[in-house]
């Protein structure tokens, strides 16, 4: 008897072998759920294929084609990716609604003796329950937020933190960006929709008992939005305010962006960007330091015209409460070990503590 689930929580998940998504690759890509792996049973020209054959020709027909292309597309899964799998393999399967696809998928894999689970909804009963998280519940979480100035080190910082005990959340990391004007890395962002299943299954992960540190964002990075109820979540934080040397925050942003720094045209690109409200000498400035290789003034010039007062005036109109202000006195390890250090005692000997 084939099973059916529709609990997708991270213990339910963990639990299979491995999630299987058998739509098209371009559905896969859209978005999935995390750590699935997509053994499609129609390509996205077949799935064209037969829905254009459905529609114009004869349904009966297009029934009979599109099952042999799947009988085939299954068989060279079974051939392929899972030639090696052993018979204790117990794999989740989802489609889009958990119908035809899934249960052709599933079929054959329980005729082979796999201990087979199909997705009752298919993606989108993971989509529902994305939603219904992120948008159509307040949040649940403790959040602190990290604020600090740019080049501060606070995105560095929080794999210190995690690494030193901390729930942490880095919203750049899920986002694909980092934040700023210079942020766009290699590869793009992910869609919206993948940006939030990631923000979801990182959000179930975590002890809503104990502080999240996540750093102090806008509601946008690059061009993903952040759901409502975190960005609520966000504006009512307390904060830890992180600081940083001059010299070392400009060696930290020369370092963190060295790719956009080694690409004139796009650092170009980037500077013709800025906002207008800078005087068109600042940025004719910036761009001949910029187009002269000269990037420690311009960081400087930078920080001093562009990042300093924008974040001045974020602090100044959106006040939140300080719990500790911390300095990163160093670009070591160590220097990041101790500020992480200072900003767990701070919460575990404050309003935060278990």
């Amino acid at each position: 008897m084939i099973r059916r689930t529709t609990d997708l929580s991270p213990a339910a998940r963990d639990g299979f072998t491995a999630l299987i998504d058998v739509r098209s690759p371009s559905e896969f890509a859209g978005d999935h759920l995390p750590g699935a792996i997509n053994l499609p049973v129609l390509d996205d020209a077949q799935r064209a294929e037969i829905g254009a054959e459905y529609v114009r020709g004869s349904k009966f027909e297009a029934r009979r084609r599109g099952a042999a292309m799947v009988a085939r597309n299954i068989a060279a899964h079974l051939d392929g990716p899972l030639s090696g799998v052993g018979g204790g393999y117990q794999p989740l399967v989802y489609c889009w609604r958990g119908g035809q696809r899934s249960g052709a998928m599933v079929a054959v894999m329980e005729q082979v003796g796999w201990p087979v689970t199909v997705l009752e909804g298919g993606y989108q009963t993971w989509r529902r329950q994305v939603v219904a998280g992120l948008y159509d519940q307040p949040l649940p979480h403790r959040l602190v937020l990290l604020d600090g100035p740019t080049g501060a080190g606070k995105t560095a910082l929080l794999s210190t933190l995690a690494a030193e005990g901390a729930q942490t959340l880095d919203l750049e990391a899920l986002a694909g960006h980092r934040g700023s004007l210079f942020g766009a890395t290699v590869g793009g962002q992910p869609s919206q929709k993948a940006f939030e299943t990631a923000l979801h299954d990182a959000l179930s992960r975590l002890d809503p008992a104990r502080p999240v540190i996540v750093e102090a964002e806008s509601s946008r990075i690059g061009r993903r939005a952040l759901p409502q109820s975190l960005w609520n979540a966000m504006k009512a934080a307390p904060l830890v305010r992180l600081d940083a040397r001059l010299r070392d925050r400009v060696a930290r942003i020369l370092a963190d962006y060295a790719d956009i720094a080694a690409d004139p045209g796009a650092l170009d690109a980037a500077l013709g960007r800025l906002p207008r409200h800078h005087a068109k000498t600042d940025i004719a400035r910036w761009r001949d330091l910029a187009a002269a290789g000269e990037l420690e003034p311009l960081v400087e010039d930078l920080i001093a015209h562009h990042y300093d007062p924008a974040w001045r005036k974020q602090a100044l109109d959106r006040p939140r409460r300080l719990l500790a202000e911390v300095a990163l006195d160093g670009p070591s390890p160590d220097h990041a070990t101790a500020a992480a250090r200072a900003i767990i005692k701070a919460l575990d000997g404050g309003e935060f503590a278990a």
